[in-house]
């Protein structure tokens, strides 16, 4: 999203699979890297050198700002060189503009005929998901044959179906699949970190999650809940809207996301905490109880999503430096749910989606690795190699000297 016009250019993807649909991609981040290159540690003690004004604009937040924001406007700027070009060059360069242009009109085309096979083949998906749904409240069972193709990869639940049969006999019935919504998302990464104890005891009561797409770039998440103890909802909907012109490269520009209002019951509203303080009257001596509400950490803030503010000034970006991060997460979360979640709900049930995921670093985090022995273990090793002069151990040959 460009800051200045309060709007996100969707860019990047999440998954090492492509996410679908392809018209609608996660945006990029701001450019923020926190990888740094790493230095070698330096023993001998050194002085810090500071360049001149380093502490002024260290002292100077203003300043600094006003510097970075004259130096962001240079990005992008012409640098002179197509100017610098004889007048036949810069002609042609001009042609290659027009093709570009053509370029872009056939890139929005495709764009919008993805848009259309994408809402194609949620209509031949929809009877499925429906009967997805039937099954996890208990409306409907499978068929014989859906649970033979559902087990025939699997040789263990084969192996222990008639076991299990026997202990269900014994067993008090259960209807549907108890908290198979709740377990899916709990397997996923992203939203394990949002979902908290209390609201485990609300998404309980989650029976399903669908989602639409609309005749505009657009798609609409919703959530059906069963008549509970927290709020009247039965269903809480999330909807995300894009720009109606695309963006550079034909996509759809995200342009801003709104969620339902969440009738909490009274007392029930997880998205508050209250905090009670004693207060003492200085003249009286008297005491008093003042009751505070807090903002809560909760999965159901994903209702009330972050919204850029419409006139971009210094103060206000300063209050929430993080804004970009939020939106981008935020956005994320939607297309998890569209691309991922809602697909494979039952790979994530069983944590086979999981299987499929960029786990990122290969190495376990329980072992320390000590680099000063293996430089050691390195170092014995070249001296068994190598006789005392330095020259290469006998029945070795010298290295050549090959240049490429």
């Amino acid at each position: 999203m460009d800051s200045s016009s309060a709007n996100v250019d969707i860019k990047k993807k999440q998954q090492q699979e492509a996410p679908t649909p392809q018209n609608t991609p996660i945006f990029s981040a701001p450019i923020n890297s926190s990888v740094r290159p790493s230095v070698p540690a330096i023993e001998e003690d050194m002085e810090t050198i500071q360049t001149p004004g380093s502490s002024l604009l260290a002292n100077n937040p203003q300043l600094m700002s006003m510097l970075q924001g004259r130096l962001g406007s240079l990005v992008g700027a012409p640098s002179g060189y197509v100017q610098s070009l004889t007048p036949d060059v810069r002609r042609r360069v001009k042609g290659l503009k027009s093709l570009q242009n053509k370029h872009a009109v056939l890139e929005a085309e495709f764009q919008n005929e993805i848009l259309a096979l994408e809402k194609k083949y949620l209509a031949l998906y929809t009877p499925l998901y429906e009967k997805r749904a039937e099954v996890v409240s208990g409306k409907t069972e499978p068929t014989d044959a859906e649970v033979e193709d559902g087990v025939s990869d699997d040789e263990e639940d084969e192996e222990n179906d008639e076991e299990e049969d026997d202990e269900d006999k014994d067993q008090a019935k259960v209807e549907g699949i108890p908290e198979f919504w709740l377990t899916t998302l709990k397997s996923h990464p992203q939203f394990a970190d949002i979902i908290t104890e209390k609201d485990e005891e609300a998404l309980k009561h989650l029976v399903d999650i669908r989602m639409a797409y609309f005749e505009k770039p657009g798609f609409r998440l919703d959530f059906e809940f069963s008549p509970n103890e927290f709020f009247t909802n039965t269903i809480l909907s999330k909807t995300y809207y894009y720009h109606d012109e695309p963006g550079y490269g034909g996509d759809f520009v995200y342009d801003h996301a709104e969620g339902t209002k969440i009738d909490w019951k009274e007392g029930k509203d997880m998205s508050v905490t209250v905090e009670t303080k004693k207060q003492r009257h200085k003249g009286t001596n008297k005491t008093r109880v003042v009751k505070k509400t807090v903002p809560a950490e909760t999965f159901f803030s994903f209702f009330t999503p972050p919204v850029a503010p419409e006139d971009e000034d210094a103060e206000e970006m300063d209050e929430d430096e993080d804004l970009d991060e939020k939106l981008e997460a935020d956005y994320g979360l939607g297309e998890e749910l569209k691309d991922s979640i809602i697909p494979r709900a039952v790979d994530w049930f069983t944590g086979k989606a999981l299987q499929y995921q960029d786990n990122g670093d290969q190495y376990d985090d329980d072992f320390e690795y000590d680099d000063e022995e293996e430089e050691e273990d390195e170092d014995e090793d070249e001296d068994e190699d190598d006789d005392e002069d330095g020259a290469p151990a006998k029945d070795e040959k010298a290295p050549e000297c090959k240049q490429q």
